[in-house]
């Protein structure tokens, strides 16, 4: 017999090699129907695989990140299986899941496939998964592979196996398709019950421009129709909503060639967001007893060096520069300038925990195909901060960050959110991550600790921390659903080692600080493309650019509207007069367009009794009021951060 330990502690035992399903079905029929890929000793294996020791085991359903993971990766067997009917002298590269479904790339040869063939493609993967093929695994020598992919003529597969050693070869068959996968996969395919194929485009091999360009099609499947349905909506609702779109329709940043790829512009509208975030920043970092710093964009080679981001980092750094005989670099994280700041005067137990903060400009060279809007670019401005603290004051302060975290998350509206605990990998150490295993295992253990105790909703991940310690990235939601990485909070024991960072401890001796790298708001340019989104460009009064616009009726009110919006104007509301010859009519429809919080019309009895005809934008008419009493509502409204 084997134990198998559950989730919740409980221990049941089994007969050896009995299956995951097995297990499934012995807890739940319910369930079993349910489950997708399980998760066996942390690694997460097709539930038809036979147990044969005594093992943790986690049943995985769509509900869980890598159900879904597993759900779209055995999507993407189908497609190809549906593609090589089609094209039958195809090769495939690779093809995983993605954040929402999954893509193949492949080598079409001189044939091009277009929005036809995407119909007729899922057209006969809807036909493919009605006859519940079975996903089956089957170890391979690498012998075997070779001489496999070798009589198929397929260098791409064979290109795959290089690296892969006797033990380390899986494939996987279902229905009249062959491929050379790691897994897992579904039981069959008839939990596939919806499908769409999005969209096509290419892809250069192994992401190289050298290489030859192949042809990558995207899909996305679900285990109902209704969920499918429900999918294309959001997906329509996103794409009024990408901030792409809407950052040039309400002028909110631009880019340019002469400048570069990546390289954002803020026009007047965006630089408004950012110094309304700057200033929420600051009050809540001030409050918190953070000192503000200021370090410069560049710094000698050697700093990087001891900091360790050379050697870990290289490839996202731009190339050095070099005066008079030595090394600069454009500065890709503040961090180890802070720690220099640390450094500049000793430090005692009394001055412990120290935290600096700075809205730092970083540079990072992402590859020209990962850029995207402002979620991915090369200039970035961090709202970057460093707490050096002793181990006892560790857990309050980590426990700090993550309540500045849940503000934030009040203030924008943000209901839905999961810290993700990044671990490191064992099997990395020295390579990925500093070799300090047991300063891994304690680091990783306060963080555990930390959120556990203050009940905040997370999951682990083992091999994403940073290559200093672990670390937590904070995912969110939209109010359409789209999932975001907003920003990081990480531990570091690795950098105050290598910077000899100290300070004096109560019994006078030296004693090396744990550093909490964090940045809530993470980068203007990400947070502000999320915010686009998430509000759909309609920001909230004291967030958005211009917040009131004042419309005269005629130009005989103009005089008015002028003196109305100096008012406005001197108690620091963003106001601007529609002085154009136009009806009134358009001039509404063309400030909702611009999506102007409040409109403030104005005619012969509002200028006769000093009032103002009110319009809140997308709601309408919300009445006449005094001016002054408009001020004051608008005034509190601004102050408190309110949501619409």
């Amino acid at each position: 017999m084997i134990n198998i330990t559950l989730p919740d502690g409980a221990i049941r035992q089994y007969e050896k090699g009995t299956t995951v399903l097995d297990i499934a079905k012995s807890i739940s029929e319910g369930l079993a129907r349910k489950v997708l890929a399980a998760e066996v000793n942390g690694q997460v294996w097709d539930i038809t695989r036979a147990i044969k020791d005594d093992a943790t085991l986690k049943l995985l359903t769509w509900s869980d990140a890598e159900g879904k993971n597993t759900f779209w990766h055995s999507s993407a067997h189908l497609m190809a299986e549906a593609v090589e009917s089609m094209f039958p002298d195809v090769k495939f590269w690779v093809g995983p899941p993605v954040d929402n479904g999954f893509y193949y790339d492949m080598d079409l040869g001189d044939r091009k496939m277009n929005e036809e063939d995407l119909i007729a493609l899922e057209k006969k993967m809807n036909e493919l998964a009605k006859k519940n093929s079975e996903y089956i695994r089957k170890e391979m020598s690498k012998a075997e592979a070779v001489k496999y992919f070798s009589e198929k003529g397929d260098e791409y597969k064979l290109d795959l196996l290089t690296n892969l050693n006797d033990g380390e070869i899986t494939f996987y068959t279902q229905g009249n398709f062959t491929d050379l996968c790691k897994g897992p996969h579904i039981p069959n395919t008839s939990f596939i019950k919806a499908i769409k194929l999005t969209s096509i485009a290419g892809a250069y091999w192994k992401g190289d421009e050298k290489n030859k360009m192949l042809t990558r099609v995207y899909g996305v499947t679900f285990p109902t129709q209704k969920e499918l349905d429900e999918y294309l909506l959001m997906l329509e609702e996103a794409k009024k909503r990408d901030h792409r779109k809407l950052g040039k329709e309400l002028s909110i940043y631009t880019t340019n060639d002469d400048i570069g790829a990546g390289l954002i512009l803020w026009m007047p509208n965006g630089t408004v967001i950012i110094e309304e975030l700057e200033r929420l920043a600051k009050e809540t970092e001030t409050a918190a007893g953070y000192k503000r710093v200021v370090t410069p964009h560049i710094a000698k080679e050697n700093l990087y060096l001891t900091s360790g981001h050379l050697p870990y980092y290289a490839d996202s750094m731009y190339p050095p520069m070099e005066m008079e005989g030595e090394k600069y670099y454009l500065k890709a994280m503040n961090c180890p300038h802070h720690h220099k700041i640390f450094d500049a005067e000793p430090k005692s137990y009394r001055d412990m925990p120290y935290r600096i903060a700075e809205y730092g400009t970083c540079y990072r060279y992402e590859q020209s195909g990962e850029l995207f809007g402002l979620m991915r670019v090369r200039c970035l401005h961090m709202n970057d901060a460093h707490i050096y603290c002793t181990k006892e004051q560790f857990a309050q302060e980590f426990k700090a960050v993550n309540d500045m975290y849940l503000k934030y998350f009040n203030i924008f509206g943000i209901e839905k959110y999961v810290m993700r605990l990044s671990l490191h990998d064992p099997e990395h150490l020295g390579k990925k991550y500093v070799n300090e295993p047991e300063l891994w295992l304690e680091t990783e253990d306060l963080v555990r600790k930390v959120l556990i105790e203050t009940k905040v909703p997370f999951v682990e991940v083992k091999g994403e921390g940073a290559f200093y310690g672990p670390k937590i990235d904070v995912q969110i939601w939209s109010a359409i659903g789209r999932e975001f990485t907003l920003a990081t909070n990480q531990v570091d024991f690795a950098q105050p080692r290598s910077f000899k960072l100290s300070f004096t401890n109560q019994n006078n001796e030296p004693e090396i600080p744990l550093i909490i790298h964090r940045a809530p708001l993470g980068t203007h340019e990400r947070f502000i493309g999320f915010l686009l989104e998430h509000y759909a460009g309609k920001f909230p009064v004291w967030l958005a650019p211009l917040q009131v616009k004042v419309l005269p009726i005629s130009d005989k009110f103009l005089d008015y509207a002028n003196t109305v919006s100096d008012k406005l104007k001197k108690a620091d509301i963003r106001c601007e007069v529609d002085d154009r010859n136009e009806k009134i009519g358009k001039k509404i429809r063309d400030t909702e367009l611009m999506k102007v919080p409040y409109m403030l019309v104005v005619g012969e009895k509002e200028m006769n009794e000093n009032m103002v005809a009110v319009r809140r934008q997308g709601k309408g008419d919300a009445g006449v009021k005094l001016v002054d009493e408009f001020l004051n509502e608008i005034l509190v409204e601004i102050k408190e951060r309110k949501e619409d």
